[in-house]
């Protein structure tokens, strides 16, 4: 029952409603049904959706408060943040800088209530030539890098923070980890994109962004990257269908069908717009969604009992997070026309590659990934100790079942 009545209610969010269930609901199923919903971060827009509904008002009162503390509070910060965000990029496009705005607010701006979609942060995608322009217009805003550790000009990605505010900023030289195995080649397919931009206003300020056909690809892209992961989540499904809703009329179909087709993602995306058509307010005639597509035949249960159980990026557990090392392998396997099979060695002992992005020092000294190994594996077990979802055996159980997933979506042979 937690799955149907978590999906009613993010529907009729989307949809700027409330839900009318009449009949008492049990107080573990309100606890499941709020739990999911922060699991999901979309708790403003679930407690939107419930709290006046006549069910609600035969509940107790205390199950709610928690919850509406919770949502008053994300609601305020989420508008804190925008406001800051559209701050920070107004003054760097003083500055003669223009970096395009990927996900974040421009994804809210298709919700009836945009800032009960939560984000955590805001991304933003610059030439890497310019990076070092970008970093210092970011510090002259007060911004400052939050990992001191890292090697700014090597990293595909940097995170800044203000002191003082909750506003966090990647910013990406590449939309994608350039040199991940398993989808580093998904940025071929977004080259000339500074190009091919276009300007959105958003609150009286003009955001350089992607156009819509790139935009919806990278939605698509970004989804199917943490799919290769842990999972990702339906507020990720939420974005897409609304997008493809707004602008689908403007959108080249049959070009994303190409590329998906390419990346052997085009039944993980039909399923996506399935489950969106299905459960929540995706119009296949509004966002002018080809007959081509239509026809693709896929169950989009599996999908969504896998985005259901991971939580906003599969992050529902950590025995769930750690099962990304067997899928990853998987995949990178795949690619090189080897053998999916499941591998405990190469999750245990990843190559120093894959380990590159944690430990730095394997960059220029690879030799010094047994200390790797080692580091890794006793962090591993402090998490254990600290952790009771967090088992070794339901990491690779995790990962078996979404590598099997996989294959059923075509995406791995």
């Amino acid at each position: 029952m937690r799955k149907e009545l978590f999906l009613e209610a993010l529907k009729a969010s989307l949809k700027n409603e409330q839900v009318s269930w009449e009949r008492e609901i049990p107080s573990d199923e309100w606890e499941q049904l709020f739990r999911m919903a922060k699991q999901h971060h979309i708790l403003p827009m679930i407690y939107e959706a419930v709290y006046c509904c006549p069910a609600a008002g035969k509940a107790d009162p205390g199950i709610f408060e928690p919850y509406k503390r919770s949502t008053v509070q994300s609601v305020m910060l989420q508008t804190i943040k925008t406001s800051e965000f559209l701050g920070l990029y107004h003054s760097l496009s003083e500055s003669g800088l223009k970096p395009l705005v990927i996900k974040g607010i421009l994804c809210r701006e298709l919700y009836p209530n945009p800032d009960y979609r939560m984000s955590s942060d805001e991304d933003l995608l610059i030439m890497p030539e310019k990076f070092a322009e970008f970093h210092e217009a970011m510090k002259r805003y007060g911004m400052r890098v939050l990992n001191q550790e890292m090697n700014i000009w090597e990293e595909h990605e940097v995170p800044y923070g203000k002191p003082g505010s909750p506003i966090y900023i990647e910013l990406h030289k590449y939309l994608f980890p350039p040199d991940s195995d398993a989808y580093g080649e998904l940025n071929d397919f977004f080259d000339g994109i500074f190009q091919r931009a276009e300007s959105v206003s958003i609150q009286d300020c003009d955001i350089l962004t992607m156009n819509v056909t790139d935009h919806l690809f990278y939605l698509i892209c970004h989804a199917f990257k943490h799919f290769l992961h842990s999972g990702f989540g339906i507020r990720q499904v939420c974005d897409i269908i609304l997008f493809a809703n707004a602008y689908g009329n403007q959108v080249d179909w049959n070009s994303i069908l190409k590329r998906c087709r390419t990346i052997h993602a085009d039944l993980f995306t039909a399923a996506l717009f399935q489950i969106g058509e299905k459960y929540l307010t995706f119009d296949p005639d509004q966002a002018c969604y080809p007959e081509e597509w239509r026809k693709i035949s896929v169950d989009e249960e599996d999908m969504l009992c896998d985005l259901l159980d991971g939580g906003i990026y599969g992050d529902s557990n950590m025995s769930r997070k750690h099962s990304s090392t067997i899928t990853l392998n998987a995949v990178t396997a795949d690619k090189k026309g080897k053998r999916t099979g499941i591998s405990i060695l190469k999750s245990v002992f990843p190559s120093a590659k894959n380990l590159e992005g944690r430990y730095g020092y394997l960059k220029n000294h690879s030799y010094l990934l047994p200390i790797a190994w080692v580091d890794r594996i006793l962090h591993y077990r402090t998490e254990l100790k600290k952790s009771t979802d967090n088992r070794a055996a339901d990491a690779v159980r995790i990962g078996s079942n979404r590598v099997a997933l996989m294959k059923k979506y075509g995406i791995i042979k």
